[in-house]
């Protein structure tokens, strides 16, 4: 007798880019641990009432935002995740030193790399790195003196 095959149920990672691709803030906060904590160039945020924040801005930022897996690696506890994202910037958005992006009506696409440390098949860690230059470029910005982000 053969060993029954089962399908293979896809890891956390793969629910969270598919709950936050369908834009379902339910399915997304169900990926992370209560503890969770979440680290991107913008912010930090802790627990899942502040991470439900975050996604929640992202999507007011970038409405029709969408995430590509370009590559994927595992390794114990810690799967790393090479992404395109792509969206049009339709709403405010905080950008860095805490400024916010009024809606340029612009079109991005960004490379990114998450790292996310797993606890019990929950994020219990995010990383999120992109280059914010080729961000603030496509967005139509430049950065001042003082570090903030200003239209061209």
């Amino acid at each position: 007798m053969g060993e029954q095959e089962t399908a293979a149920r896809p890891d956390v990672a793969d629910r969270l880019f598919e709950a936050i691709n369908a834009h379902e803030l339910d399915a997304v906060m169900r990926c992370y641990t209560p503890q969770a904590v979440v680290v991107t160039p913008e912010i930090v945020a802790e627990g899942r009432e502040q991470i439900a924040s975050y996604h929640i801005h992202t999507w007011e930022g970038f409405p029709d935002v969408k995430l590509a897996v370009l590559g994927k690696a595992v390794c114990g506890d810690l799967i790393v995740i090479e992404a395109l994202s792509s969206a049009t910037h339709g709403g405010p958005y905080l950008g860095l030193g805490g400024d916010v992006l009024q809606a340029t009506g612009r079109r991005v696409s960004i490379r990114s790399c998450w790292l996310f440390t797993i606890e019990d098949d929950l994020i219990a860690s995010q990383r999120l790195y992109y280059d914010q230059m080729q961000t603030f470029t496509q967005l139509g910005l430049t950065l001042s003196d003082g570090g903030g982000p200003f239209p061209t």
